[in-house]
C-alpha cells in the first residue's frame, strides 16, 4: 500500500492518523506541493489522481483519492479499530463534526484557495492571513459548541476512543497555531487536542515527523 502525500497538507495528515491507528503499513510518497509549480499538477501524479489533489492511496489495483472517502475505506476493509461508532444516530453525529472540519474550514482554507486569492484577486499576505483565521474560528465555534456539553463527548470528540472527528479536527487545529489562530475560546478542543497527541498513532502522523519534512532548524 502507498499514500501520496506531502508533510502539511492537512488531508494527508488525516489519513496517515487513520493508517497508523489501524496499525497499516503503508509505503508513504512525498508529492511536494509548492516545488515547480506543485508536483501534484505534474503529468506523473495526475496519472495517478486526475483531479491532480493530495492526498492518494493506492492498495494493489486501487487508487482512491478524498481523504474522507480513504479513510471510509480503510474503515470497511480493516474494522478495527473502528473509527465510527456503530449507532446510527452517533456515527451521524462524528460524520457532522468532521465535515465541519472537511466541508466548511478546509476547502476554503487550503492551498489551491489561498493561491488563488492572492494571485488572481490581489488579496495581500495580511489579507490572506486574516481570511485563513476567520474561517477556522467560524468553523471552531461551532465544533466548540456542539462538543462542549454534549454527553456523548468523552476524552475525545466521541466517547473515551478516538474516531472520525478527531482525525479531522487535531491537523486543522496544528493548522490553526501554525497561523496564529487565538484558541482561548475552545476550551474542550484543545482538551481533546491534547488527548489525541498523547498517542502514539497522533504524533506519528504529525508534519515534523514525516519523511519530507525540513530539517528542524
Amino acid at each position: 500500500m502507498k499514500l501520496y502525500g506531502y508533510f502539511r497538507s492537512s488531508t494527508a495528515y488525516r489519513v496517515r492518523i487513520a493508517l497508523n491507528l489501524k496499525g497499516v503499513l503503508v509505503k508513504h510518497v512525498p508529492v511536494h506541493m509548492l516545488r515547480g509549480g506543485g508536483e501534484q499538477h505534474q503529468p506523473a501524479y495526475r496519472a495517478i489522481n486526475p483531479q491532480g489533489v493530495i492526498p492518494t492511496l493506492v492498495d494493489g489495483d486501487v487508487r482512491l483519492g478524498q481523504s474522507l472517502a480513504i479513510i471510509e475505506y480503510l474503515e470497511e476493509t480493516r474494522p478495527t479499530p473502528a473509527l465510527l461508532p456503530a449507532d446510527p444516530l452517533d456515527r451521524a453525529r462524528v460524520r457532522q463534526l468532521a465535515n465541519i472540519i472537511a466541508c466548511d474550514i478546509h476547502p476554503i482554507d487550503n492551498l489551491r484557495v489561498l493561491t488563488y486569492i492572492t494571485t488572481r484577486l490581489g488579496a495581500s499576505a495580511q489579507q490572506k492571513a486574516d481570511w485563513y483565521r476567520h474561517w477556522i474560528l467560524e468553523g471552531f465555534k461551532a465544533f466548540e459548541a456542539l462538543i462542549a456539553d454534549d454527553p456523548r463527548t468523552g476524552a475525545f470528540c466521541h466517547g473515551d476512543q478516538p474516531g472520525l472527528a478527531d482525525l479531522c479536527l487535531i491537523p486543522q487545529v496544528y493548522n490553526a497555531r501554525r497561523f496564529d489562530c487565538p484558541l482561548d475560546d475552545f476550551p474542550t478542543i484543545a482538551r481533546i487536542d491534547a488527548a489525541c497527541n498523547a498517542l502514539e498513532a497522533f504524533r506519528k502522523a504529525a508534519p515534523e515527523n514525516q519523511i519530507d519534512a525540513p530539517p528542524a532548524g
